[in-house]
């Protein structure tokens, strides 16, 4: 019963203005409502859990790696279930899926319960509504494909930012298990009704074009992208270096990005700034990324996408290297905006780039082998940084090892040929 098709969305009426920008506000709702399955969002239920649990931060770091590990194996089902279904019903199912979790953290009684827990809400959170939310954006738009997302994603970033402050307020006037449960109840309030009365699957469900009337695709670069005809599949777009260079941006920056914020009180305190000014600088990199994400999803249009990723791994290379630099007062905000640069332009290039790319066709499948990567880097990222310190004494010192990541990737995106139409099916 739960696989059944959804009640057909019924056609507008005549003057109806385009539905697209719709869908935008609404998948960056649900794209916000995955904040309590990111690593922002759980972060302050950590302590808290802890001290009633009477767990160590090494034993709950290590529940969390291994959560976010199992659950990002899921993502290509995820990703299979947008294609076959619509992400309508996906959104309903995992939506629904990821408030019971949700609601089920509130009874971890252990270590065992909480590795559970963790794989629950990052598989549903952190890669199965991010996943659905982006890729329902992708079939309305051709021309304005890049923009829409970029909105998408930017709005998304800056609501998901405040799921933190409600859920520590939350926490300390409820405590950390009721918490779970108001997240939980949020969640379905605000994510089922957009599934079940707010996406639409496609434009010509309900008799419209992509981009809406009059701003459909009028060159025959443009009329390439939206290509119907353009379907790749999953084995195929993996087989293709453009794949990899761009799955590898995303990856590098997932994997450092996350390290570096894992670990920022620490490797900020080693260049001399107090706990409040390190925890401080998680604003001039989220202020950033919503700006170079909208100027991304803005570029992805006009230009091609190996500039854009080498743009990308140079940012998250400056970054790493700029550690060595940072100071109280403007270098630290330097830094902070180009670490938070880094990640966003690597996330808005993906998901702008590869509907152009490899069709619309098998798009969830395809994207759900890239999310399940990202989010199995994200999960590599802090323990790399920390054994590499405990090693070598410094983060610094790990941190120019890591330089390879970026540079590889960046020599894939130049080398690697921009996969044509023709290598697909027709």
């Amino acid at each position: 019963m739960l696989l059944q098709p959804l009640p057909e969305p019924r056609p507008p009426r005549p003057g109806t203005r385009f539905s697209g920008w719709r869908i935008v506000l609404f998948a960056a709702v649900a794209m916000g409502m995955t904040g309590p399955g990111q690593t922002v969002g759980v972060s302050v239920f950590i302590d808290p859990m802890m001290a009633a649990l009477d767990l160590t931060r090494s034993q709950v770091s290590t529940a969390y790696l291994i959560g976010t590990l199992a659950g990002a194996t899921a993502m290509p089902r995820v990703g299979r279930l947008i294609d076959d279904r619509g992400a309508r019903l996906a959104m309903a199912l995992v939506g629904g899926g990821f408030g019971v979790v949700l609601a089920a953290m509130a009874g971890v009684r252990g270590l065992l319960t909480l590795v559970l827990g963790f794989a629950g809400i990052r598989m549903l959170g952190q890669g199965g509504l991010t996943l659905v939310a982006t890729t329902a954006v992708a079939p309305w738009f051709a021309r304005r494909r890049g923009l829409a997302l970029g909105v998408t994603t930017a709005v998304g970033s800056a609501l998901l930012s405040l799921v933190p402050l409600g859920s520590a307020a939350v926490i300390s006037q409820i405590g950390w298990r009721w918490a779970w449960v108001v997240t939980a109840v949020v969640v379905w309030l605000v994510v089922l009704p957009i599934a079940l009365h707010g996406l639409i699957d496609r434009p010509s469900d309900v008799g419209q074009e992509p981009d809406g009337p009059g701003v459909g695709p009028d060159s025959s670069r443009t009329a390439a992208r939206a290509e119907p005809s353009i379907a790749f599949t999953r084995a195929q777009a993996v087989r293709t270096p453009m794949f990899w260079a761009i799955t590898g941006a995303v990856a590098a920056t997932g994997m450092i990005g996350t390290g570096l914020a894992f670990h920022q009180i620490d490797v900020l305190g080693e260049q001399g700034l107090t706990p409040v000014e390190a925890a401080a600088n998680f604003l001039p990199q989220t202020g950033a990324a919503l700006i170079v994400t909208l100027g991304i999803g803005a570029l992805v249009d006009r230009v091609a996408a190996r500039w854009l990723l080498l743009v990308s791994m140079l940012l998250l290379a400056a970054a790493m290297i700029g550690v060595s630099f940072v100071a109280p007062g403007w270098t630290v905000v330097t830094y902070g905006a180009v670490i938070g640069a880094a990640g966003a332009s690597a996330r808005a290039l993906e998901a702008a780039t590869f509907p152009n790319l490899f069709g619309l066709r098998h798009l969830g499948s395809i994207r759900g082998v890239v999310t399940a990567i990202n989010v199995a880097s994200t999960a590599l990222g802090p323990v790399a940084l920390s054994l590499g310190r405990d090693l070598t004494g410094r983060y610094l010192d790990v941190l120019l090892l890591l330089l390879v990541v970026p540079a590889g990737v960046a020599v894939l995106g130049l080398l690697a040929p921009t996969p044509r139409p023709t290598d697909a099916p027709r």
